[in-house]
C-alpha cells in the first residue's frame, strides 16, 4: 500500500518543511509515503476563481487515480482519535486499492467540483489551522498511526 499526500503549493516556511520531511522519513519505515505538490500560479483572482483553478488542477490529477481511495482533509469531515485513525488506515490497506490519497487543499479550501467528486472527507480537528500547518499535523498523525499499529511506544 502506498500513501500519497496531495497538496496545493509548496510549504513556505523552511523550518516547517524540515519537520514535515522528518516525519515523512519516519513514516517511510512502515509504508511508502509520497508528497505530491501541485503548483498553480493564481494571482489577482477572486477566491472563487482561485478555488476553481485549484479544483481543475486536482481533477486533472484525479483522472489517473482509479486504483486509489481518495480522502479530502476538510473541516466538515469525519473526526477520529489517533487510535481510531490507525484502525481506519489498517482497514484501508485491506480494500485492494493500490494507494490512498489524502488531499490538502489550498488556503481557501476546495472547489464544489472537488467536494462533489470526492465524497470521503476527514477532519484533522474542529479547530482551524493553516493549510501549511495541516501538512505537518497530518504527517505526524500518519507516523503515530503506524507506531500504534506496530505497538511501539510513541503513542501513550
Amino acid at each position: 500500500m502506498k500513501i500519497k499526500i496531495i497538496e496545493i503549493g509548496k510549504t513556505q516556511k523552511k523550518e516547517l518543511q524540515e519537520m514535515i520531511d522528518e516525519y515523512v522519513k519516519r513514516v517511510n519505515h512502515y509504508c511508502s509515503l509520497e508528497i505530491v505538490t501541485l503548483n498553480l500560479k493564481s494571482k489577482g483572482h477572486d477566491l472563487d476563481s482561485i478555488r476553481e483553478n485549484e479544483g481543475k488542477l486536482l481533477m486533472e490529477y484525479f483522472s489517473g487515480t482509479n486504483q486509489s481511495n481518495i480522502f479530502l482533509l476538510d473541516e466538515k469531515g469525519k473526526e477520529y482519535t489517533s487510535v481510531e485513525f490507525s484502525g481506519f488506515i489498517e482497514k484501508q490497506t485491506l480494500t485492494g486499492k493500490k494507494e490512498i490519497l489524502f488531499v490538502i487543499g489550498g488556503a481557501y479550501g476546495f472547489s464544489d467540483s472537488v467536494k462533489e467528486f470526492v465524497k470521503n472527507k476527514i477532519a484533522i480537528s474542529k479547530m482551524t489551522f493553516t493549510h501549511q500547518m495541516v501538512r505537518l499535523l497530518f504527517v505526524e498523525q500518519l507516523y503515530r498511526v503506524f507506531t500504534i499499529l506496530a505497538r511501539e511506544k510513541y503513542h501513550h
